[in-house]
């Protein structure tokens, strides 16, 4: 098998030198305009992510969810900590606390916001997954579960995701999304739900990760 591995390579080394690279007569500025065109939302990251690549956003978001239900299957069969040392010295857990709140808040903002600024879902739930890890590294780990659990965050996390893949399905089949006033809260058509489904999606996953991790491995 080595050998067709090296034929291959070789072919595609011998490929890139043939062969002439493609170049769009368009200059980055012209195709940076035409996706804010396309899309209607100021921020073209977010217009490319969630429109004129939203089928791999689809798959992005499924590969997500598939790497937190292996990390629980893999954890599944081992023992939980007897003890998980967290940080119980004042000035840490109120620095944790303090930081938690201000990048809770920014999550919010940038999932919001993210179609019409820089941010977006994917930075939204980077930001609130930071948020419960902040919190997770000064509080009890059963208090820390007994909230996961109470407000069924397991649930919302598997609803964000299939509310997305509907909306996203929807959108590829060309409904016609209301676009707004570009620049307003609401417009960009569905771009402003999928970005909060994606922030949603993001934090509650990321939740569940640092709940396995702290307690079958502690604090990292």
């Amino acid at each position: 098998m080595k050998w067709i591995y090296v034929v291959a390579g070789l072919v595609f080394y011998v490929k890139m030198l043939v062969l002439p690279n493609i170049v769009s007569p368009m200059s980055g500025a012209a195709i940076m305009k035409a996706v804010v065109q396309d899309s209607g939302v100021p921020n073209a990251v977010s217009g490319i992510i969630f429109y004129n690549r939203l089928y791999d956003t689809i798959f992005e978001v499924v590969v997500f969810t598939i790497a937190i239900m292996c990390a629980q299957h893999l954890l599944a069969n081992e023992h939980p900590l007897v003890k998980v040392r967290q940080f119980t010295d004042r000035p840490s857990v109120v620095l944790a606390r303090l930081g938690a709140t201000i990048t809770a808040m920014v999550g919010i903002e940038l999932a919001l916001r993210g179609h019409l600024s820089p941010g977006g879902g994917f930075a939204a739930g980077v930001a609130g997954g930071t948020a419960i890890g902040l919190v997770a590294i000064t509080a009890p780990t059963d208090w820390m579960q007994d909230i996961y659990q109470r407000w069924r965050a397991a649930t919302w996390e598997k609803v964000s995701v299939l509310v997305f893949v509907a909306l996203a399905g929807i959108t590829l089949a060309g409904f016609p999304w209301p676009m707004g006033q570009m620049g307003d809260l609401v417009s960009g058509g569905a771009i402003p739900l999928l970005n909060i489904l994606v922030a949603a999606k993001v934090a509650l996953g990321s939740w569940a990760v640092l709940l396995l991790f702290i307690r079958y491995r502690g604090l990292l």
